[in-house]
């Protein structure tokens, strides 16, 4: 076969490979998107959980870079400290490091099988089964994508040029990794230069050491990616990519540094040289997770004399620009974006609240009324804003967007209130009289806290898709939080004719938080009623007509 036609099979089959983990990523994040980042947001108390969270959630999207640029918002707005985002990042390489080793396993006899599967789950009519089958497309296509670089790859591993070649590289281990680390860079995706390497590795002409140089390549140049996606983010953001790609190149310098030593050992009759490149891949990322996790906390300040904040001259609305209010379109984008910035700041005093809660920690509560401060000045904003725009002839469903924007900054500014007057003054109470809710008590609020912080952020997923099937879903959420509201109270009244000390202590402090958080569900809710209501799938009232 000549050389163009060899290129063009292999390159055509990485090109499938790249195709098929977008397939699964943006499939991934239609279906489960929200649930995803809600997972990954709250599952980042301690170490552990924040590495498992970041490896669950990028053997889900198949892609390291996804994960990190998700890590790297929520970081910007506080929603994750950065220490813990560090080790995020360390469970997302171990992720991607299982993948290709999963994908080595020899399955390309499912690709068909997956495709059909993928086909038919993805002529449903909801979001999730559309994402579902994308997903299964996406998975079979990148095992079909695996055959096809095999036999690609097959004329060039008896190919005299490319046997001169590593030879070369025999005496030459970093110009392996600079060159593998520029494919993976260029590739955006680690795993498909490591599935690329994995088709060489039985090449007689391909040692050991040249080898784990390429594949430790492949690593650096993974960590590019989230660098340059992050280039003009804030520097929150940036200090975690920038974290990440630190880490990775000092493992792999480390790691080529010893490879001299290792490589005679990994050449021992037990090890399989056919599936060398990804055992060597799931090995590096679990030695450097392994070995970087506890080095956390101090790369986190590194990172922060590295790129420390940028002075900020107001903490107001960042998106409302004045030169965009003779062109409705661009101006009700941007009071949209400030809009979910102000969801962002109300998530924030909720997971203050609920820490406090959680740790009776006083110094959690300092920060509520300064964002509930900014919640009030960025909504009075935002309306003015948008009622500068209806000045103008727009159309008919812009002028439904507009209010729909005002609507859902009025609600977000009437949750600030209920926690700052409500549940920022029940806690301080609590804290200073040194008062303990009673182990069920305590057990039923945070489970109410938690659901009414995944509320909110389905809330704001449900205004910026504007899906029928989620907005469905929100409402019928503020029924189960009325439900359990109903029975959690039901039930610390039964507390309180058992006599139980701790219930009655807090009894009045029990009550008010419970019907705090109702009435703020019953505010997130409403962003979904426009919605439904437009589709046709919002009754007027929920009192049955009188009897005639």
């Amino acid at each position: 076969m000549s050389t163009a036609i060899v290129s063009i099979n292999l390159f055509g089959a990485v090109a499938l490979l790249l195709f098929g983990l977008g397939q699964v990523r943006d499939g991934m994040q239609r279906a489960f998107g929200a649930r995803l980042k809600a997972g990954l947001a709250a599952g980042t108390r301690d170490g552990l959980r924040s590495f498992f969270s970041g490896l669950v959630a990028t053997i889900a999207l198949q892609s390291s870079t996804a994960t990190a640029l998700m890590v790297a918002s929520f970081v910007e707005r506080d929603l994750i400290v950065p220490r813990m985002a560090q080790i995020v990042l360390l469970g997302a390489n171990v992720g991607t490091a299982m993948t290709a080793w999963i994908v080595a396993l020899g399955l390309g006899w499912l690709s068909p099988l997956l495709l059909l599967c993928g086909f038919v789950v993805g002529r449903g009519s909801s979001s999730t089964r559309k994402g579902s089958g994308a997903a299964l497309v996406g998975i079979g296509l990148m095992l079909l994508s695996l055959h096809l670089i095999g036999g690609a790859t097959e004329p060039l591993r008896t190919s005299a040029a490319l046997s001169a070649f590593f030879g070369m590289l025999d005496n030459a281990w970093p110009v392996a990794l600079v060159i593998s680390a520029g494919l993976a860079a260029l590739a955006s995706s680690s795993l498909a230069v490591v599935v690329l390497i994995l088709s060489l590795a039985t090449s007689a002409s391909l040692s050991t050491g040249p080898l784990i140089a390429l594949v430790l390549g492949a690593n650096l140049g993974g960590a590019v990616p989230p660098v340059l996606a992050t280039f003009k983010a804030a520097a929150s953001a940036r200090r975690v990519a920038l974290g990440n790609l630190i880490v990775r190149a000092v493992g792999c310098l480390a790691a080529l540094a010893l490879a001299g030593y290792i490589a005679p050992h990994i050449d021992w009759p037990p090890v399989s040289r056919g599936n060398l490149p990804v055992d060597v891949h799931l090995a590096f990322n679990l030695a450097l997770a392994l070995l970087a996790a506890p080095l956390a906390r101090p790369l986190s300040r590194l990172t922060m004399r590295l790129l420390p904040d940028e002075p900020t001259a107001t903490d107001g609305p960042l998106f409302l620009e004045q030169n965009d209010l003779g062109t409705p379109v661009a101006a009700l984008a941007g009071a949209s974006r400030e809009v979910l910035g102000v969801g962002d700041l109300v998530e924030r005093m909720l997971v203050e609240a609920n820490d406090a809660l959680q740790q009776t920690d006083p110094s959690r509560l300092a920060a509520i009324s300064t964002l509930e401060g900014r919640v009030d000045r960025v909504q009075h904003e935002i309306k003015v804003y948008v009622s500068r725009v209806g000045q103008c002839e727009i159309a008919e469903e812009q002028r439904r967007h507009a209010m729909d924007i005002v609507d859902y900054a009025i609600n977000l500014e009437h949750i600030g209130d209920i926690i700052e007057k409500g549940l920022l003054a029940e806690l301080a109470k609590k804290i200073a009289r040194g008062l303990a809710f009673s182990s069920d008590g305590h057990e039923e609020l945070s489970r109410l806290f938690a659901i009414t912080i995944d509320n909110l952020r389905m809330a704001q997923a449900v205004f910026a898709t504007r899906d029928n099937a989620m907005a469905r879903r929100l409402v019928e959420a503020k029924e189960d939080v009325r439900r359990l509201e109903r029975q959690s109270a039901e039930r610390h009244l039964q507390r309180l004719r058992d006599g139980r000390a701790e219930s009655i202590e807090t009894s009045s402090l029990h009550l008010d938080m419970l019907r705090d958080l109702k009435r703020i569900n019953a505010h997130i809710a409403t962003v979904a009623h426009p919605i439904l209501d437009q589709s046709g799938l919002l009754i007027d009232s929920r009192i049955r007509p009188a009897a005639t």
